[in-house]
């Protein structure tokens, strides 16, 4: 017979692929703009909380709270990081990047964009940033792919001992949405998700506070092993490397293209204003949420977890102490609903990478866009496939590949932030600077990570982010003055007046 919990996840499981398919026969005609872009029609709602889903994923709900369960409040500067990246990246770049995304050529993908605003002949940008997309978000994807597996084991105890089928189970359910239904698809469940996401945070607080009485002289206690585990519970007191790296993290929003392509595709550049209030909203409730869940998991069940090294299933462990079954099916969903929201739209962008500015510009100058269409669908496949053996390869390779991802947010950050931003408010930059800018931030930060990283205690992103700044607005200033096609350009994407539909 099936559980309560198991029958909430297969209704959910039936939601989103149902989702897929009603917009693969909704839009059977549609061309590659509405499968990787939506059409540039998502709504205000869908729109924020699309972004904030994809971007925050399983490691919103298990990683991020269990981190500082076991670490500390030092750890809570990476929230208030990724906080204030949010309020930016909306408040800053949101309504820009609509508007020159749309005046550059109906730009369709963060490359193109790139290329389109520099009004450049040569596509050599366009191709190195649509490989390393397609390379990163090959390993993002199967990163994904083993939090979902992950999640699959510890919730369904039917798994247990099953690591290929749940891993295959998670891998078959993203594939079929988002090969079916495309950019909206993922949109519409990410919509869903981010609901979900938010409800399930929420919940465990309030009710603990509200029926349980949390022993906060617990927050430090002592292991078997005669250890005593300390906890401060005061964020200030955290040392100067967790305030900087924590901050840091909030550097890479300027550059991730999952969560950049979301501001692309709102309708209006009016409807961006209520985007930013409601995804801000969001981003601040469930990190506080998070933090939350984390103190007070630390008086409930601190020793416990922090012994057996699974300190991360504390929302986990909130879910089935404290709901029935069924409601705590639904709540553990939410786990399973932000490792795809974020697979499905790193899949997503793969695919409209290879496509649109790899294979139609390079291979296929004149293919049509039912064409670019299927052949976004194929690469959907072809790079979940190999994320798939990557994420099911035991090896000594894997783990490397896999440690990568974890690097990933920072070599996104620090190669394309400093670009996106100077080439939406800065009148003067030029190609050759797009791409100094581009490897000067990727090479500081890959060096930085290899050489730097442990002993100082400072994230890559930061020494990256700021020398790719730096090289951009050199190289522009010492390459000649944009030509008046690319000043157009900027001129008409700032106009007050500019309102693309």
């Amino acid at each position: 017979m099936i559980s309560a919990q198991l029958l909430a996840f297969i209704l959910y499981f039936v939601l989103v692929i149902g989702i897929g398919v009603f917009f693969f026969f909704k839009d059977r005609s549609a061309g590659e703009k509405d499968y990787f872009l939506g059409g540039r029609a998502m709504g205000p709602w869908v729109a924020a909380m699309s972004a904030q889903a994809s971007d925050m994923s399983g490691w919103l709900l298990m990683g991020f709270p269990g981190s500082i369960l076991a670490f500390g409040m030092g750890k809570v500067w990476i929230g208030i990081g990724l906080a204030l990246g949010t309020i930016l990246n909306w408040l800053l770049v949101a309504k820009r990047l609509r508007n020159f995304s749309s005046a550059a050529n109906d730009s369709i993908t963060l490359p193109q964009y790139l290329k389109n605003r520099f009004a450049a002949k040569n596509p050599a940008l366009q191709i190195i940033c649509a490989v390393v997309f397609l390379v990163f978000f090959t390993v993002y994807v199967a990163s994904s792919f083993v939090a979902g597996k992950t999640v699959l084991l510890t919730v369904i105890p039917q798994l247990e001992g099953k690591e290929s089928l749940a891993l295959l189970i998670f891998a078959l359910i993203i594939i079929a949405y988002t090969f079916t239904g495309g950019f909206k698809a993922v949109c519409w469940t990410d919509f869903f998700q981010g609901l979900m996401m938010l409800a399930a945070l929420l919940a465990i607080p309030v009710i603990v506070l509200l029926f349980k009485d949390p022993d906060m002289s617990k927050l430090s206690f002592t292991l078997s092993d005669g250890t005593v585990n300390t906890f401060n519970p005061n964020p200030l007191s955290s040392s100067w490397q967790d305030i900087i790296s924590g901050l840091g993290w909030g550097l890479g929003y300027f550059g991730m293209p999952h969560i950049l392509v979301r501001f692309m595709s709102i309708k209006k550049p009016s409807m961006v204003k209520k985007s930013a209030t409601v995804a801000i909203i969001w981003v601040i409730l469930s990190l506080g949420a998070a933090i939350v869940i984390a103190i007070l998991g630390r008086t409930f069940y601190g020793a416990e977890l922090i012994e057996a090294g699974h300190q991360e299933r504390i929302f986990i462990r909130f879910a089935t102490d404290l709901f029935p079954p069924f409601v705590a099916g639904i709540l553990l969903s939410a786990i399973v609903a932000a490792a795809m929201s974020t697979a499905d739209s790193q899949l997503l962008v793969a695919s409209s990478s290879f496509t649109s500015d790899i294979y139609k510009p390079v291979f296929r100058k004149n293919a049509s866009d039912k064409e670019v269409l299927w052949v976004g669908r194929l690469i959907v496949i072809i790079v979940a496939v190999v994320a798939y053996f990557i994420a099911s390869s035991r090896g000594s390779g894997a783990t490397a590949i896999m440690s990568m991802v974890d690097n990933a947010w920072a070599g996104f950050g620090s190669a394309f932030g400093p670009v996106i931003l100077l080439s939406l408010f800065w009148r003067r930059v030029t190609y050759k600077g797009a791409i100094a800018g581009v490897v000067g931030g990727a090479v500081v930060d890959v060096l930085w990570r290899i050489f730097l990283s442990e002993s100082t205690g400072v994230y890559e992103i930061v020494p990256g982010f700021a020398v790719g700044l730096l090289c951009c607005v050199l190289v522009s200033l010492l390459d000649k003055a944009p030509s008046e096609e690319v000043t157009a350009i900027f001129d008409k994407a700032t106009a007050k007046d500019f309102d693309e539909a």
